[in-house]
């Protein structure tokens, strides 16, 4: 059975998986950055700040997979992101070399894509345009997932996740990104269970109607989500939009909004 280790266990997704991977009977070890109160007597934890190597190699001893979904998830300033988002992966990757983790599992995220239009439909191929810090930030954590798999051989797959609350959506934007938990589950195991992928990037996406991602040209792993947003979508529509102007015109929505100083392109208009 492979070891797998999931940091970020303390927040709301990794507390998702977290339940779910040991239900399903994965060897799992999680990670929080303050001490995680166990689940069950003997629950493999550990805590800590990760830019600190001994902290990861608490973390990726004697680990398989790991699922990194640690680090500012949130727009927050450069200081912070460079901290959490850069620094932490790069010392989660070398420790990852020191103790030869076969597949490092990226939480990336649609805001590396977020300056898209909401008339866009992505491919996986599409070119990167985030919507700020953060998404930029997850666009240097697909390329170390690259550079990674090309120079040391440790497979990357980047799951660019859409919205995921452990809810239903909550507004228009959401009915297009949101994430089930049923299918984030399915998309965690396929990570772990795939055979040889190399370094590859997934939709973290339910098989939403209003998607903006093309879901039928397929993926690496095999994820096939099963949940849709259209669920909800009469009730959610019924009630008032909360996103402004340029959170409606953009697929990052209110992180496309931060700090956003350029005129608003007219309708029709190529942004």
């Amino acid at each position: 059975m492979k070891k797998v280790a999931l940091s970020g266990a303390g927040g709301i997704v990794g507390g998702i998986l977290r339940r779910g991977l040991q239900r399903k009977g994965v060897d799992l070890r999680c990670a929080g950055w303050q001490p995680l109160e166990p689940l069950h007597p003997g629950e493999d934890l550990v805590h800590g700040d990760l830019r600190d190597p001994a902290v990861v190699d608490r973390l990726l001893a004697g680990v398989d997979v790991l699922i990194h979904l640690a680090g500012s998830s949130v727009e927050r300033p450069l200081p912070e992101i460079i901290d959490n988002n850069l620094r932490a992966l790069y010392e989660v990757y070398e420790g990852a070399r020191r103790h030869g983790v076969k597949r490092v599992v990226f939480a990336s995220s649609n805001h590396a894509f977020g300056m898209y239009r909401t008339t866009d439909r992505l491919k996986l191929d599409a070119p990167f345009r985030p919507d700020g810090l953060y998404g930029l930030s997850k666009v240097w954590g697909e390329a170390m997932a690259r550079m990674y798999w090309d120079k040391h051989g440790i497979e990357g797959i980047s799951l660019r996740i859409g919205t995921a609350m452990g809810q239903p959506p909550e507004n228009a934007r959401q009915l297009s990104t949101w994430l089930g938990s049923e299918d984030l589950l399915q998309l965690a195991m396929r990570c772990i269970e795939a055979g040889p992928v190399g370094c590859a990037a997934v939709w973290g996406i339910s098989a939403n109607t209003r998607a903006w991602y093309d879901l039928a040209e397929g993926n690496a792993i095999g994820y096939a989500p099963v949940e849709n947003a259209e669920r909800w979508a009469g009730e959610v529509l019924a009630r008032p939009d909360p996103l402004d102007a340029i959170a409606r015109t953009f697929q990052g929505g209110s992180f496309a909004s931060h700090d956003y100083t350029a005129p608003l392109p007219a309708a029709g208009e190529r942004a």
